[in-house]
């Protein structure tokens, strides 16, 4: 295998166990590959190859001695730069972080990989405070896709996505409050999981409340549950958590569709409009589940959107991030996030209350349709990627991100699992992705029945050709 870089994690554990290749060749070609690609897409706040490269030694020491410390020994992993991560600076986009250490502590997730042997190579880009379906920022800069510089990488885990697809580490960790893993995910072609909430102990806790979950995003829905793995594991600073799963993800994965019981929702009821070509993909992909055995219906969850309500609870959880900022902080913040603190600041407790109701009646009503349906499929996104440093796309007339992306924040109000696998690429040769949801703390649903898609071929798409790009 010449391209150590392009390989995924449970390949590159195989290789080490074997022999075929070393933690060290590993981590030198995913730190070449991210020093390559970042001029061209603003993946990473920053790289930090020498001290990946003594970690990797480090793994290496262990395989030689046969003594892994965990499933991702060796494993190149990037982190976004929201979770906090020892003795890194954690500036989540914004002026206003100060880069001032000591940083002397992990978040739970990071925490884990860590335990897990795992082999920290960066930093990736996020909007400020993640606030945004799209990444860029007035500290950072714009992250672009993959596929087409000229284009976004979504968000709010932009950073992440683009690493990932263009074999700058097989593994990385997303945060998702409103479709923040599955937005990039579908727009770069790679695999993302938003977990049940309290699934993956987050620490500290989020200004957006239990709209936050943490998720893995990957080349594919196996590494997704070897990586789910690792980080499903308690951490006591997180007083939300889910108790461990009773089995592991990766003894369930392979246990396919057949069966399991399928909603396909093509654009809410008539409610969304979807590119075509993106509806188009989605159809191939329910179409590949039920020749694997999943029966398959046309239904709708059949609820209003929740854009107000969730905009409630969005807006005050960024009033609240910003709440002690001086006027000079504010003056150097993202506009758009300046816009909706400010929105948020002026909303009451009743507001936010109401949109809590709002919430608590979709719960109810996502966890009756769930009791005639195992997953329901539907778009992840309604269209494809569109120009870099936009919030919205050019000529929708949309004002904020949650007016295109009505498939993924329901279901962080819902406290779901929802993942997006990639189902193609339009026209143009850009990836779309299909959306699939189960009920809460069936996590082991979503990830079979997108292992299934892989293992059917229905994921493959072209790798971007930026891959091979020289600066």
């Amino acid at each position: 295998m010449s391209d150590l870089s392009s390989l995924t994690a449970a390949q590159l554990v195989a290789g080490y166990a074997t022999g075929d290749f070393s933690p060290v060749e590993v981590t030198r070609a995913v730190v070449e590959q991210a020093e390559k690609v970042q001029p061209h897409v603003n993946a990473f706040v920053r790289v930090y190859g020498d001290e990946a490269l003594t970690q990797a030694r480090e793994s290496e020491e262990h395989w030689r001695r046969g003594e892994p410390r965990g499933p991702l020994e060796g494993v190149p992993v990037t982190v976004k730069d929201i979770l906090l991560e020892r003795g890194r600076p954690t500036l989540r986009g914004s002026w206003s972080s100060s880069a001032e250490g000591p940083w002397e502590e992990d978040a739970p997730s990071v925490a884990r990989m860590r335990g897990a042997g795992a082999v920290f190579v960066g930093r990736t880009t996020t909007p400020e405070f993640g606030w945004k379906g799209v990444t860029d920022s007035p500290r950072h800069g714009i992250t672009r896709n993959p596929y087409d510089i000229s284009r976004t990488a979504g968000g709010s885990s932009g950073g992440g996505s683009a690493a990932v697809a263009l074999g700058a580490g097989p593994l990385t960790l997303g945060t998702d409050a409103g479709g923040s893993v599955r937005i990039p995910a579908a727009f770069c072609g790679i695999f993302a999981l938003k977990p049940t909430y309290g699934r993956v102990p987050i620490y500290p806790a989020s200004a957006f409340g239990t709209l936050a979950h943490v998720g893995p995003m990957t080349r594919d829905a196996l590494d997704a549950a070897l990586l789910m793995d690792v980080i499903s594991q308690p951490d006591a600073r997180d007083w939300s958590q889910l108790a461990p799963p009773h089995a592991g993800f990766r003894d369930t994965v392979k246990d396919g569709v057949r069966g399991m019981r399928v909603a396909y929702s093509p654009d809410f009821g008539g409610r969304v409009e979807v590119d075509p070509a993106v509806a188009a993909g989605v159809r191939r992909s329910v179409g590949k589940l039920e020749e694997m055995g999943a029966v398959v219906e046309e239904a709708d969850p059949g609820f209003e959107d929740p854009i107000e309500a969730f905009h409630s609870l969005w807006f005050a959880g960024a009033a609240r991030v910003t709440q002690y900022f001086t006027d000079e902080q504010r003056e150097a913040m993202d506009p758009g996030l300046r816009e909706i603190s400010e929105d948020g600041a002026s909303r009451s407790a009743l507001d936010y209350l109401a949109g809590v109701d709002v919430r608590m009646a979709l719960g109810k009503r996502m966890g009756v349709f769930h009791e005639s349906y195992d997953l329901l499929v539907t778009p992840t996104t309604p269209g494809t990627a569109f120009g870099a440093g936009l919030e919205v796309p050019e000529g929708s007339g949309y004002r904020r991100w949650t007016e295109w992306t009505p498939f993924t924040y329901p279901f962080n109000m819902t406290q779901q699992p929802a993942a997006s696998v990639p189902c193609g690429v339009d026209g143009a040769g850009l990836p779309m992705g299909v959306q699939l949801v189960a009920a809460r703390h069936r996590d082991d649903l979503v990830l079979r029945a997108s292992h299934a898609l892989y293992e059917a071929g229905a994921a493959e798409i072209p790798a971007p050709a930026l891959r091979g790009a020289t600066p």
